[in-house]
């Protein structure tokens, strides 16, 4: 057995210095990854810093560039946030999403900041037995040349080709979020779409945070795309089941033509995958189902398949093409 100490955290900056101080510390929340990897071996820290308590729990509005912002406390609980009527208003994408993921036991648990660092399902990461570069760097990726049906298509590397699990971090993506971090050094503010790392040669680090950093609040800034925007799920089961694709969509029309489009991917990539390429070619144009599936093929010129997970290509571009049409026909409720 290897000692562990348990420590419940009196404020956010001790919490922050009792884990940056131990190199094998971590943080514990909701406790719904964290512990299921504690007990499949997959992780062994010798300290875990509680910071389930900490007043990081609060959602308040906040004057933003353009509007009302909405800060969300990294304790905030999913089922919490998928049913708060400024967010179901004004961010749907976020609701929607929240609602797609796990079970409603689970969501009364899971953090806010719990669910953006939740790390990969892929089953070689889970299995302690197997070579696995993101559980042990250095030891090989055993999902190339293995069971491939929930591969990344896009971004993915010879050392890993897993993908990022959360669907909240899908919508947040999309919508420019922003990451409140606390570190040794102060506190900074981290966009979505640079938290998340793609594997490259160290796919044991999922996002860009130093050893220590602690997630405070997620920022949803105010925009017209953000209030007509969805999430789309396509995955093996109705509920209870991780995306084998899924679109966070948002849009801003003048008529039928695209002012603004926001769209990000999960189940293709190692993080997040904001659509940058298929949104620039959408502004200005009038928004048609055909319009969609050429932007999106755009996108994915650049990926990879194996006969396994070949099939999320034109997945991926018949959903996105499903969640914009529908947000353009008003089909979307919240």
């Amino acid at each position: 057995m290897r000692e562990l100490e348990y420590v419940r955290a009196d404020d956010a900056a001790s919490a922050v210095a009792l884990v940056s101080g131990e190199p094998e510390a971590r943080f514990l929340a909701g406790g719904t990854n964290l512990v299921d990897h504690l007990k499949l071996g997959i992780t062994a820290p010798r300290l875990l810093v509680d910071v389930s308590r900490l007043p990081l729990d609060a959602v308040e509005e906040y004057d933003a560039p353009g509007g009302t912002g909405l800060r969300i406390g990294a304790n905030v609980r999913n089922s919490d946030l998928a049913a708060h009527p400024a967010v179901r208003a004004s961010w749907p994408a976020v609701s929607r999403a929240l609602l797609a993921g796990a079970s409603g036991q689970i969501r009364h648990q899971a953090t806010t900041a719990g669910n953006l660092l939740q790390r990969t399902r892929c089953v070689y990461f889970q299995d302690a037995t197997t070579p696995c570069n993101k559980r042990e760097p250095g030891t090989g990726c055993s999902a190339v040349g293995g069971y491939a049906r929930y591969n990344a298509v896009l971004g993915a590397s010879p050392d890993c080709v897993t993908v990022h699990p959360s669907d909240l971090a899908v919508a947040l993506t999309a919508l420019d979020a922003q990451v409140v971090v606390l570190g040794v050094s102060g506190e900074r503010r981290i966009p979505m779409t640079g938290l998340h790392r793609l594997p490259g040669d160290r796919p044991d680090l999922d996002t860009v945070l130093e050893h220590g950093d602690l997630i405070t609040a997620v920022e949803l800034p105010p925009s017209a795309a953000a209030r007509r925007s969805t999430y789309q799920k396509a995955r093996d089961r109705a509920s209870y089941a991780f995306a084998l694709v899924s679109v966070a969509a948002g849009l801003e029309l003048d008529g039928d033509v695209v002012r603004d489009v926001r769209i990000a991917w999960g189940g293709v990539a190692h993080r997040p995958w904001r659509a940058t390429r298929a949104e620039d070619a959408l502004r200005g144009q009038q928004l048609t189902e055909e319009a969609v599936l050429a932007a999106a093929e755009l996108e994915l010129e650049g990926a990879t398949t194996t006969d396994q997970n070949a099939y999320k290509v034109p997945m991926i571009r018949n959903t996105t093409a499903l969640a914009c049409t529908r947000l353009a026909a008003g089909e979307v409720s919240r």
